[in-house]
């Protein structure tokens, strides 16, 4: 799966490592929804940081359809907040 971090590039991902990120989505949607800034801030570091480090990144000039796409670190609560789908950021 090819997934973008807005403002960073492409990453492509293995299907194996999205039990990984659901757990930090999940972490992450409870921690919106209980207005918790500074978890949702540490949370949304160690998904994009799970992202990266799991991730193979694609060359900056690859022009691959992206299947996910993630906000940027500094995204504050309410724009990722009108990111989110039914499932949170990652679905599944």
């Amino acid at each position: 799966m090819i997934v973008r971090i807005m403002g960073e590039g492409q990453v492509r991902l293995a299907d194996s490592h999205f039990a990984e990120l659901n757990a930090l989505d999940d972490e992450l949607l409870a921690e919106m929804e209980s207005g918790d800034e500074e978890g949702f801030r540490r949370t949304l570091g160690a998904l994009l940081d799970a992202v990266r480090r799991l991730g193979t990144a694609l060359p900056d000039d690859a022009l691959e359809p992206s299947e996910l796409i993630l906000p940027p670190p500094d995204a504050s609560l309410e724009e990722v907040r009108e990111m989110l789908g039914d499932e949170g950021l990652i679905p599944g």
